[in-house]
Formats: structure tokens, C-alpha cells, sequence
């Protein structure tokens, strides 16, 4: 017979879900289903709202990335009005951005999957934790990590006049230009931030890279996965989070395709799955062929490792070294070592906190001229950045007017909803063995989602943007039995 195990709620990630395994006769994984079931329906009620209104609108899908929001939207509306930001708006947006992009990986690597390797996950759930975390790397850190992420946010609150919900983002630029005594502060926050951003790299080098068992983890075939990635990326196929083309590698590191965000329709495609509001996007032109691995099969990944690999190298020096370093050590690239996106992302961490120190160095960033009125007749707009959690697209629609007619959002989790469902089955197949499920097995189960830091809420759009109730009855065969709807 059968036997299921749910782990529900998920923990330690933003928004709501579970997973179920089923288990075979013999006590071993027969399948696993990730599975999202709250739904937030953005596209459609942004519908009849004025275009200007969005990245006030849009950043309130999610409370740990307004700013990757916010920052889309407003590209999309410079794409909408055809209206070119100065370049002391682009720089300004990009230092608040290189801040958030700095502070949410921290609040990621700290607080949400620290506790998996600092406590361990055959920790109590009690001690796998912040306050385990804390009191184990001990009160100073903890009030290190504490202040470099309030100092950070803090550069935030002085470009947009909050810490956590922008207000500063206009078609053709930004609401206000920055003080030269402001401009200083924000030098020194972030020259503190690169030193925390090289001692928290370090930190991970003693207690992660120095543990064989966690070493092992990492380059084992356990959290492993071939797909292809993608990621922004400047002139020179640098990481870039702002700006750029969108390139994607195949599976082997060979380009498979480098484009435009108009173009972004060419190359990837929705779906929706039957049980989860999770939409899940995969590359057109080599189809969608199921959860599989492969250079046949049509899933990539966004995000930190993603990143990285559809790159050919960090534009600051010190995280250059860094990404150099983590090539080595794990031996090729690209690496397809899912807990490899921790450490990825604090590379990214080091080359926000530089690119923080570039900007705010650069006396262009003084100049008052910060918008430029628009003038055309709105139609569409698309504008794309880097979220923390991966490729982050707006698309609008709209009237002469300006008032949206049409929203599509492909949120960064979609990229790589694939991926975490492949990823949880693989984990549960090669941890469960005989029936044999501990507490820091299924939290291994769970670091398999973590690595990834999905945003839930951000990624559950229904299609065709309805939200019927379906009840759907299966027998232990996994054959469908009846379907209930209310539509």
C-alpha cells in the first residue's frame, strides 16, 4: 500500500506550500510533488489601473523583493513612454538596487538557510534556526548581521524614501536627485559593506567548505541537476543585475542564445501544472520534455549559480576572485551543484557591495537632472532585471491613456519551478530508503527548495487568470478518478 508523507507547511522560504512523497511498497520514493496552493491574481487586477500606478502596485506581490518589483516596473514604463532615463537616474536606481540585492542575500544566507548548515539538519527544530544561529557563531555576529543589513537598508530609505517600498521609481527616471553629504554617507556603508560581504565568505569557507560532510553534500549527486541557465548580463558577459542581454548556456557552458527582453517570447514558454498555482516557464525552442535532465530537455535555472554560470565572470575584482575560486574548487563550470547557489550568492553579495562603492564614487551620480519628461503615446512596455531569486520580467499593455489593459508578470520563481520540483523528487528518492524518514531527512528534503530561495507568492499567477476550486480524486496508481469543479 501506499504511504504518504507531507511536509507541510515548507519553511524557512517566502510565501506558502508543501510537498507530498509517496512512498512504494518497499518504503522508497514512488514520486514527489511540490506543491503551491495560495494564489495571488496581480495580473488581472492591475487591469484598469493606470500605468504610473504599477511599481507603486506591483512590488506589493512579495515583502522580501518590492525593490526587484519596483525597479521592473519602472523599466517598463520608461519601455512604455519611450522615454530614456538621464544617466544619473540609471545610476542612482542601480545603487538602491546593488543595496537590496545586498541585503535580501544576506537576509537569505543568514536567516533562511543558515540554520541548515551552521545547526545542521539534524538539529531540533527548536535550535535549526536564527536564535541556534546566533547562539552558536555568537551574539557579535549576530549583531553584525543585524547592523550591516539596517546601515544597507538605510541607502534604500535615502534613495526612495523607504526602506522596504521604493516611492522613487518614474517613467523617464526617479523623483529626486541625491545631496553630496548623502552621496558620502552611502560611500561609507558601502565600503563597510564589502568588508562584512569578504567576512561572511569567509565564514562560509570555515564552516562549510572546511566540513567534508557539507563539502560532500554539495559536489554529490544528491542536489545535482543538468539544465541550461540564465541570467542578465552587460557587454562583456558579466553578471549585471540592472541591465543587459539575457543569455542562456546550455547544459555543457555553450551559448544557446543571447537576446533582448523584447524578445523574451522567442525563447520561453508558460505552463501550467494540475496540482499547483505555480506557473512554470521553459525554453520554446527546445520544448518542454517533463522534469528531466539534459540538453534534450526544455528546463533552466535562474538566480545566484544561474547566474554565474550563463556569465564568463564578475565585473568588480574582488568578486571576480571569488567566482574564480568557487570554479575551482568545484571543478567545472557550469556547475550544476544546486547547494552551490548559497555560495554563489555570496559572491553576488561581494559584487553588489563593490558595485555600491563604483556607483556612489562616480560624480555623475551628483548631477540634478534625474527625469526626463515623457511625451509619447503609451502602447507597450517591457522591462527585465535581476531578482534576487532570478529573471525578473514586466510586460504591459495598455491604452492611449496609459491605463493597463494587460499585465504579465514572469516572476523569478516561475524559472525555476521546474528545477525545484525535479530537485525535491531527487532529494527524497536518494535520502528516503526502506521506509526510513528521520526529522533532518525531510529538512534535507527541504534544502533541496531552500537553495533556490523561491518566492511562492511572487510566482503563482493562475492561467488562463481564473481561479477555479478543482478538487481532483486519484487512486494509488496515480490514475485519475474524478475531477470536482467550481468554477
Amino acid at each position: 500500500m501506499t504511504r504518504r508523507i507531507t511536509i507541510d507547511p515548507i519553511t524557512r522560504l517566502e510565501g506558502h506550500g508543501k510537498i507530498d512523497i509517496f512512498l512504494d511498497d518497499n518504503g522508497n520514493v514512488e514520486n514527489a510533488y511540490f506543491q503551491v496552493p495560495e494564489f495571488r491574481g496581480f495580473e488581472k487586477f492591475c487591469e484598469g489601473r493606470a500605468a504610473e500606478e504599477m511599481p507603486a502596485l506591483t512590488q506589493k506581490i512579495c515583502g522580501v523583493c518590492p525593490t526587484a518589483h519596483h525597479t521592473a516596473s519602472s523599466k517598463t514604463l520608461d519601455d512604455l513612454f519611450k522615454v530614456r532615463p538621464p544617466e544619473a537616474a540609471k545610476k542612482i536606481r542601480e545603487l538602491m538596487y546593488s543595496a537590496f540585492m545586498y541585503e535580501d542575500h544576506l537576509l537569505h544566507f543568514y536567516i533562511l538557510a543558515g540554520p541548515d548548515f551552521i545547526m545542521g539538519p539534524d538539529a531540533s527544530k527548536e535550535e535549526r534556526n536564527i536564535l541556534g544561529v546566533i547562539k552558536k557563531v555568537g551574539v557579535d555576529i549576530g549583531k553584525k548581521v543585524i547592523d550591516m543589513r539596517k546601515r544597507v537598508r538605510g541607502v534604500n530609505a535615502t534613495i526612495s524614501a523607504s526602506s522596504l517600498y521604493p516611492v522613487c521609481g518614474l517613467p523617464g527616471g526617479i523623483s529626486k536627485p541625491l545631496k553630496k553629504e548623502e552621496v558620502e554617507e552611502i560611500k561609507k556603508v558601502a565600503k563597510d559593506a564589502v568588508e562584512f560581504a569578504q567576512f561572511t565568505l569567509k565564514l562560509f569557507d570555515d564552516v562549510v567548505l572546511k566540513n567534508k560532510t557539507y563539502l560532500d553534500l554539495i559536489t554529490g549527486d544528491i542536489y545535482y541537476h543538468q539544465t541550461y541557465y540564465m541570467g542578465l548580463v552587460d557587454d562583456n558577459n558579466k553578471v549585471n543585475f540592472y541591465e543587459g542581454k539575457i543569455r542562456v548556456v546550455d547544459p555543457n557552458g555553450n551559448e544557446f542564445a543571447k537576446f533582448d527582453v523584447h524578445d523574451y517570447q522567442k525563447y520561453v514558454e508558460e505552463m501550467a501544472v494540475p496540482w499547483s498555482y505555480l506557473r512554470i516557464l521553459y525554453l520554446r525552442d527546445v520544448g518542454w520534455k517533463g522534469f528531466v535532465d539534459g540538453v534534450d530537455s526544455g528546463v533552466y535555472r535562474v538566480a545566484p549559480l544561474a547566474r554565474l554560470n550563463a556569465s564568463e565572470g564578475m565585473a568588480t575584482p574582488l568578486a571576480h576572485q571569488e567566482y574564480e575560486k568557487m570554479y575551482s574548487i568545484l571543478g567545472k563550470k557550469p556547475a550544476h551543484n544546486t547547494l552551490a547557489y548559497h555560495w554563489a550568492r555570496l559572491v553576488e553579495v561581494l559584487y553588489a557591495a563593490e558595485r555600491m562603492v563604483e556607483l556612489a564614487s562616480d560624480p555623475e551620480i551628483l548631477d540634478p537632472h534625474v527625469r526626463n519628461i515623457p511625451k509619447k503615446t503609451p502602447s507597450e512596455g517591457i522591462g527585465v532585471c535581476e531578482a534576487p531569486r532570478g529573471t525578473l520580467i514586466h510586460h504591459y499593455q495598455t491604452d492611449e491613456k496609459g491605463i493597463i489593459q494587460k499585465a504579465n508578470l514572469l516572476v523569478a520563481t516561475q524559472n525555476n519551478a521546474a528545477a525545484i520540483c525535479m530537485s525535491i523528487e531527487k532529494a527524497a528518492r536518494g535520502l528516503i530508503k526502506n521506509g526510513n524518514v528521520s526529522e533532518g531527512i525531510l529538512d534535507m528534503i527541504e534544502m533541496a527548495f531552500r537553495a533556490y530561495d523561491p518566492c511562492l507568492a511572487c510566482a503563482t499567477h493562475s492561467l488562463p487568470g481564473e481561479m477555479p476550486l478543482i478538487v481532483r480524486i486519484y487512486n494509488t496508481k496515480n490514475k485519475l478518478l474524478k475531477e470536482i469543479r467550481r468554477d
